[in-house]
């Protein structure tokens, strides 16, 4: 079947839609009362590769989610006023003057036993490693001090491009404290009032000049070498273990107290005859001596690796029950549009009543990635280990499915006919034509004559997984609703 939904060529000038499907396409799109800025607009959106990334850097309570807040435009990051409140999830979507983009919040964490020094950079450094631009926010009311001069010689080091926000500048007397932070030698320092709203734009011009604009989406290339894949999930799930297992040799220190790898692991790895990059997420600095900081450290290394992955692999301890962390860091690999793979681990340890209880809990807790492939392994004794590589290639080829366009019309033509949209307030609307505007992972843009339910939109992915197979990936549909203009369709 595949071999069938694959574009043989992409024009690139219009994402993945060749010349004679662009032309048709938009010649449909005309005869529905569609206008052609209305049509690029939602293929432009739908159809750009991964989002550039923000990180936004800087020591404990200088004002870092209150920013991340503002920048996103609605309160998610977590904000108390006292340091090292971040919590779970770090990575959020923003639009500004037009364009998207991804911000990382590193938070700010209480300092470790080796002192604030250490615990920052350790956060910064796990920030910058996937991000394109930085914005690293000082306190202007107190000043650069030794903690902001060490960042300073990290993102020096690092060589991204870097905005400084001084912060905390609510008037024309703190403009005085942010000319100060020139000092610091990273050009020209942004007065920002985070709380307020005060310099915010300027400081995101500036940011959009820093970043670089979401690449278009190229079908069918790979950037380049390895293939990459994330192992992931909570902290002693033997990530480690799996790393050598499938490895062949110990190369990960393996320590049953969780949180032992301190660093990421990059490992280039021959399976099947195929050379992989594993990127190895296994838990969190030892020296981090509050649960919450580590915590905290497991979801910054995640989301790195999910950023720098093409496949994510998450690893579920199956001699425990699946937990909310479990399931908190599957759902930042599917916002993140990754490729899965769930495979549960020390399989060989359970008993009748375990897998039954096991089978349950999947069914009820991991619903919303039925579609993913499943491995059920033992890192320590290798148990079905040589299912892991076909599972992952699977999700592969359905992250980079493509279905041609009038084909899928054809399909949403008959799922109109045989399952129309139910009725609301005495209207009915209905899907009038759609594309598929890129891959990895695949992103479908609809066009309706109304507003699609929720309900409605879970039943066309799941007609298209039944239809077209896409194992293995997260699905993302967007609507366009025609705009009235006089018509009396």
């Amino acid at each position: 079947m595949n071999d069938q939904i694959h574009s043989e060529g992409s024009g690139h000038e219009h994402g993945e839609l060749g010349d004679a499907e662009y032309a048709e396409f938009m010649e449909l799109a005309a005869q529905e009362g569609f206008e052609p800025e209305e049509v690029e607009g939602a293929l432009g959106e739908a159809g750009h590769g991964p989002l550039p990334v923000l990180a936004v850097v800087g020591r404990p309570n200088v004002g870092k989610s209150t920013l991340v807040n503002r920048i996103i435009g609605r309160r998610e990051a977590v904000v108390q006023d006292k340091p090292g409140v971040t919590r779970d999830r770090v990575s959020y979507e923003a639009e500004w003057a037009g364009r998207r983009f991804k911000v990382v919040d590193t938070g700010g964490w209480e300092q470790d036993v080796l002192g604030l020094d250490a615990s920052v950079a350790a956060q910064a450094e796990y920030a910058i490693e996937t991000a394109d631009a930085v914005v690293f926010v000082v306190d202007s009311t107190v000043g650069a001090t030794d903690t902001d001069e060490a960042v300073v010689k990290l993102l020096r080091r690092a060589g991204k491009p870097v905005v400084l926000c001084a912060n905390k500048v609510d008037g024309q007397s703190g403009e005085a404290d942010a000319t100060a932070l020139w000092s610091l030698g990273l050009g020209e320092p942004y007065p920002v009032s985070s709380l307020h709203g005060r310099g915010t734009g300027d400081m995101l011009d500036a940011v959009l000049e820093a970043l670089p604009d979401a690449p278009a989406q190229k079908f069918g290339t790979a950037l380049g070498g390895p293939r990459r894949i994330a192992l992931i999930g909570r902290p002693n799930v033997g990530k480690s273990s799996l790393l050598n297992k499938v490895a062949g040799e110990d190369r990960v220190v393996v320590n049953e107290l969780a949180g032992t790898t301190r660093d990421p692991v990059d490992e280039l790895i021959n399976l099947g005859g195929i050379t992989w990059k594993f990127i190895d997420t296994a838990g969190i600095r030892r020296r981090v001596h509050l649960q919450e900081g580590a915590d905290y450290y497991a979801s910054l290394r995640t989301a790195a690796a999910v950023e720098k992955a093409e496949v994510a692999v998450v690893l579920i301890d199956s001699s425990e029950s699946i937990s909310v962390q479990d399931q908190r860091i599957i759902t930042m690999a599917v916002e993140a549009g990754r490729a899965i793979v769930v495979a549960f681990n020390k399989w060989d340890t359970l008993d009748e009543e375990r897998r039954y209880y096991l089978e349950r809990e999947i069914e009820t807790e991991l619903a919303q990635i039925a579609w993913a492939p499943r491995v059920n392994v033992s890192a320590v004794t290798g148990r079905h280990m040589e299912k892991l590589v076909p599972a992952i290639e699977t999700a592969l080829e359905g992250w980079e499915t493509r279905v041609p366009t009038g084909r899928l019309n054809a399909f949403l033509g008959e799922i109109v006919a045989s399952n129309p949209h139910p009725i609301r307030g005495g209207k009915q609307p209905r899907i009038l034509f759609g594309t598929q505007a890129g891959t990895k992972p695949p992103r479908f843009v609809l066009f309706a004559s109304g507003f699609l339910e929720h309900g409605y939109r879970r039943f066309v992915e799941r007609r298209l997984r039944e239809e077209f197979g896409f194992e293995g990936t997260p699905i993302h549909i967007s609507v366009r609703v025609r705009e009235k203009r006089g018509r009396n369709k």
